[in-house]
């Protein structure tokens, strides 16, 4: 026979059980619901022993498989909430990268903020604890940021060997470009200069960030130069340096124009390492131009080729960049008119106006040698015996480090910075480079993009709750529909 028995304990309180009576009068204790302290929690307990008796499963909240707790949900009081699992998610990708190997809290702290709510580093210790329970003083912020700028090469060390062992990458073919961070100040120094702006900010002091990665996006190295570097300047220093860095003996980079030079053509054929770097068709001599477009002859999956000084020119042809560019010139010569037509005074020349003994008309010469180009892209390589389908495919796949920077830019907002130290701007950088790794990591693995991860993780909720009656507490996730599907997902 089952039945519900009160007994007294030693500090004078009575525990509520659940006995069963077994032969000869000997019982056997079920389950200790708990201690009551006084007349009313007792009575609670009594409750609780005859909900357990008789099995009443919907007044059953979080039960225990092995020890069978419950509780009623009148009882239980909200200790606390968070995201833990947003915190553990990004966690468990930072650690498969092996950036946990490097044992710095604080870089792995501020970068899992960074993709959850990128801010600035005063705000970002501020939100670690509000959201984490995650505490540092402003003083140690300021001495770990010291000690991120010193291991540089082994973050990114970091990031290679994961994307040796998960992406098969092996130096082989990498992507190289050149973004700018601006300032929130019009001051500038050494480090700190203004430049030409990606960010339309040319009046603001700014750094200039040169970025490698993979085939997949995923980031390799990264450099930062001063901010008024010409972007081409950037090119051999960020290729020079990995190869003596990692003793690489053969790879082929893809670049975009801004990097073309023929002293840089020279210094990378010096040292034996292959390139496809964009050309400017628009450079090249007019009656080349005309040799191009002829034999094209605006037919798709044709090429042109032939050697230059400055490498293997390939030449290529596009109805739809034909569109594009016809639609561009069209805009640009109705906005040309329209000048003409308000004013014959013009302070600053338009492409597609010409001046003419101080008289201003439209440029019907520069518009015909315009549309000769239409439709048709360059490209520089010194690879041999490879297909001109092959390396224009090649240097179509730079559109994954200009997503890294539109990542970096966007989702980890690396833009604007407000630290003003070197040594502290280069630590940011490098919190950026570990968040975009860790980005381009789930990117890759879930097929989705980081914005819409972040969105999904940030759903689930733990809840902490607390037994007014037991003193048991309990832990509970909760989460809508989508997350739950995303959790499926990357379970499977």
């Amino acid at each position: 026979m089952v039945r519900i028995r009160t007994i007294s304990t030693r500090s004078k309180n009575t525990s509520v059980q659940i006995i069963e009576t077994i032969s000869h009068g000997k019982i056997r204790i079920i389950k200790h619901i708990g201690t009551g302290h006084n007349p009313e929690e007792i009575e609670n307990l009594k409750e609780l022993a005859k909900i357990y008796i008789n099995q009443i499963h919907p007044s059953i909240l979080f039960p225990d498989k092995e020890n069978t707790d419950f509780t009623r949900v009148e009882n239980l009081e909200l200790i606390s909430y968070g995201h833990d699992y947003a915190y553990k998610f990004l966690a468990i990708f930072y650690n498969l990268i092996g950036f946990n190997n490097l044992n710095n809290k604080l870089l792995q702290d501020l970068s899992i903020i960074r993709i959850i709510e990128p801010a600035s580093k005063i705000q970002s210790i501020e939100l670690l604890k509000k959201y984490f329970g995650i505490k540092y003083s402003e003083g140690t912020l300021n001495r770990g940021l010291l000690e991120i700028t010193k291991i540089k090469n082994q973050i990114e060390n970091c990031a290679i060997e994961y994307a040796k062992r998960n992406l098969n990458f092996n130096f082989s073919l990498i992507f190289y470009d050149v973004t700018t961070l601006y300032y929130e100040s019009f001051k500038e120094d050494d480090f700190r200069k203004a430049g030409f702006s990606k960010d339309n900010k040319s009046n603001q002091p700014q750094i200039v960030i040169g970025l490698i990665v993979n085939k997949d996006g995923f980031p390799i190295s990264i450099q930062t130069y001063k901010g008024n570097t010409f972007e081409g300047k950037t090119f051999i220093p960020s290729i020079l340096k990995l190869c003596n860095l990692y003793n690489i003996q053969r790879f082929t980079v893809v670049a975009d124009a801004g990097m073309l030079s023929e002293e840089h053509m020279k210094e990378l054929e010096k040292n034996k390492l292959f390139y496809i770097v964009g050309a400017r068709v628009a450079n090249l001599p007019k009656k080349e131009q005309e040799k191009i477009s002829k034999s094209l002859n605006k037919t798709e999956k044709t090429y042109y080729k032939t050697k230059t000084k400055n490498g293997i020119l390939i030449c290529d042809y596009s109805q739809k960049r034909a569109n594009k560019d016809k639609s561009d010139r069209e805009k640009q010569i109705k906005k040309a008119k329209k000048i003409l037509g308000k004013s014959q005074t013009i302070n600053r020349l338009p492409k597609y106006i010409k001046q003419t003994e101080g008289k201003f008309s439209i440029n019907e010469d520069l518009i015909t040698q315009s549309e000769i180009k239409d439709g048709i892209k360059g490209y520089y390589t010194n690879l041999k015996g490879i297909k001109e389908q092959k390396i224009i495919e090649k240097y179509h796949e730079l559109w994954h480090v200009e997503k890294s920077f539109r990542i970096s830019k966007s989702d980890l907002s690396a833009r604007p910075i407000y630290l003003r130290k070197k040594e502290k701007i280069l630590a940011h950088i490098m919190i950026i480079f570990t968040a975009l790794s860790i980005s381009k990591a789930i990117e890759i693995k879930t097929k989705m993009s980081i914005k819409k991860v972040r969105d999904y993780i940030w759903e689930i909720i733990n809840i902490n709750l607390k037994d007014k009656i037991t003193g048991i507490e309990y832990t509970k996730s909760l989460q809508n529909q989508q997350s739950n599907n995303f959790m499926n997902f990357i379970e499977d």
